[in-house]
């Protein structure tokens, strides 16, 4: 198993590495100067001088290669720059962001979770039920309906209409209950469904009769073997939306004027703020390898057969 988790560990290195250079790349073939958008974001007329003692700053008169050593050595230290418009080094503006993101991210991801285990899991032992046809109704709604505009149903019933949630900010528990829902939405669509259909595949397998034709109590059949099965599925599109979750609040932050990261990088992006827009792709390319990581890690918990298949330490 440990052999497993280090090449696990180590596989992240070189597609991080990858993902630096793409975004090295695609800022050197972009049209706009950083030096130019400094400037144009601190409203100064640029001159070719300033123009030039900006460039020799930032290192862009030096050849490329080495600029992306550079880079690279700056973000090993988490250095990604000065904010053309704070002023402020980019990642501490990051860290002072980032937790209302996480909070929003990890609530939604809560609510998903509550709503969609049990859900998937009785429709998928109960096919053909009310709750089945519930579940079905609900997870075509939800993947079907745009975020954004969810969004402002949610604000014009329950804030407008109701007067039972904040419109906007952040600060307590009622200002998070409709980006949480806004966000929830598909990730309920999405697992419920995977779970229903692992659970109708996991009832067909030769383990539930032979459970069965042993006198076991369906309820430890149904609860110990068949949904700790059956919810692999559901964990692995887990990790693969949780990194999407926490850099695909964009919209929902700008509907409810949360003030998280995402809200930050559609304002660098209309700024032209170029060391936020690379802290914001490289921070995407991390969570998203990192939360594969750890649902390999949870994968292989409740399978160990997968640390035999990929690391053969056992």
């Amino acid at each position: 198993m440990g052999t497993y988790i280090v090449k696990r560990m180590m596989a992240i290195i070189p597609i991080f590495l990858l993902a630096t250079l793409l975004t090295f790349g695609m800022i050197q073939l972009s049209p706009v100067d950083p030096a130019e958008a400094y400037l144009a974001a601190a409203h100064i007329q640029p001159t070719e001088e300033m123009l030039e003692q900006k460039r020799h700053e930032f290192g862009l008169d030096q050849p490329i290669l080495v600029q992306y050593v550079n880079s690279i050595i700056k973000i090993c230290q988490l250095d990604f720059g000065i904010s053309y418009i704070s002023n402020k080094p980019v990642w501490d503006e990051v860290t002072y962001r980032m937790p209302a993101t996480i909070q929003l991210a990890l609530g939604s991801i809560l609510l998903a979770i509550l709503v969609s285990v049990p859900l998937g899991f009785l429709a998928g032992i109960k096919k053909n039920s009310g709750i089945d046809y519930f579940s079905r109704f609900l997870a075509f709604f939800g993947a079907s309906i745009p975020s954004f505009w969810l969004g402002y149903l949610l604000i014009f019933f329950f804030s407008v209409k109701l007067n039972l949630f904040p419109v906007e900010g952040i600060g307590t528990v009622q200002h998070l209950v409709l980006p949480s829902i806004t966000l929830a939405l598909p990730l309920i669509a999405l697992y419920t469904r995977l779970l229903r259909a692992s659970v109708l595949g996991n009832l067909q397998e030769p383990y539930v009769l032979f459970a069965r034709t042993r006198g076991i109590k369906e309820s430890i059949i149904m609860g110990k073997h068949v949904l700790r099965i059956a919810i692999s599925p559901m964990i692995t599109g887990l990790g693969m939306n949780l990194g999407k979750l926490l850099t695909g609040t964009i919209i929902v932050e700008a509907v409810f004027s949360w003030p998280g990261f995402g809200r930050y990088f559609i304002e660098a992006i209309f700024n032209r703020d170029i060391p936020v827009i690379q802290c914001y792709v490289l921070l995407a390319a991390g969570l998203f390898l990192i939360s594969n990581l750890i649902v390999d890690l949870i994968q292989m918990y409740i399978d160990p057969r997968i640390s035999r298949k990929g690391g053969h330490s056992q």
